[in-house]
Order: C-alpha cells, then sequence, then structure tokens
C-alpha cells in the first residue's frame, strides 16, 4: 500500500492527446510528400448537362416479341381463363355428365400439368429457338 502512484487527471490526458496531435499536424503541413500535388476540387457539372427532362416519354426499344405476338398470347390466355372460370360454376351433380367428369378429373390433370408442363415448355422454347437461330439446343 506505500507504493502509491499519482495518477494524471483527465485534463492532463486531454492536454497531452491534443499536444501529440497538434505536433503531428505541425509536421505534415510543413512538409509535404515528395511528388504530391494540391488536390483540386472536382468541377461542378453543369446543371444543363445534369438534368433529365421526365417528360418525355422513354422507350426501351423492340421488346422481346412483337406487339401482335403478346396481344395473341393474351387473348389465347384470357380465352383459358374464360373456360377455367366456366367450368368452375358447374357444380358437380347439377349439371351433364362431362361436368362431373371435369370436377374428378381437374385434380389429377393439375398434378400431371405440375409434373409435366414445365418441361414440355422448355422443350417447345427450345426447339423454337433452333428452329429461329438454326443451331439446336
Amino acid at each position: 500500500m506505500g507504493d502509491i502512484r499519482q495518477e494524471p487527471s483527465m485534463e492532463e490526458i486531454l492536454a497531452s492527446i491534443k499536444r501529440v496531435i497538434a505536433e503531428d499536424g505541425r509536421a505534415a503541413t510543413a512538409r509535404p510528400a515528395r511528388g504530391s500535388r494540391p488536390i483540386e476540387a472536382p468541377r461542378a457539372p453543369s446543371i444543363e448537362d445534369d438534368v433529365l427532362e421526365l417528360s418525355d416519354p422513354v422507350t426501351d426499344g423492340d421488346g422481346l416479341v412483337s406487339e401482335d405476338a403478346a396481344a395473341a398470347s393474351q387473348k389465347a390466355l384470357a380465352a383459358l381463363s374464360a373456360v377455367a372460370e366456366k367450368s368452375e360454376t358447374v357444380p358437380v351433380g347439377d349439371g351433364p355428365l362431362e361436368a362431373v367428369v371435369r370436377e374428378m378429373l381437374k385434380p389429377m390433370l393439375k398434378e400431371w400439368l405440375d409434373a409435366n408442363l414445365p418441361e414440355i415448355i422448355e422443350q417447345l422454347v427450345a426447339r423454337e429457338i433452333a428452329r429461329i437461330t438454326g443451331k439446336s439446343f
């Protein structure tokens, strides 16, 4: 217990840190590094060059498919959707035998389509790409 050291106060520590920082700052400004040039501020861009006019419509160019092909695809899908909605409105037992069979086959057809449709689409797309490009995939 007889070895009590006098610890510096918080003010003394802060003063020491400030002194070291000031000495480092003076040394750095006194002698610039060799080959260094003053850093120039970047030129501010012209406002006229920087403004994007949003009132003009932007077109991406040609799409992947033509407008006619897209419209035909939408029409076919709408017809398929209409048929699906029509078949859902006929309850089992209230219509002809075909409606009953359709309702019974729906789960099996859904399972088959889920299992096979992606592969069928992939084959058809690959065949069409091969036909267009002349390369087989």
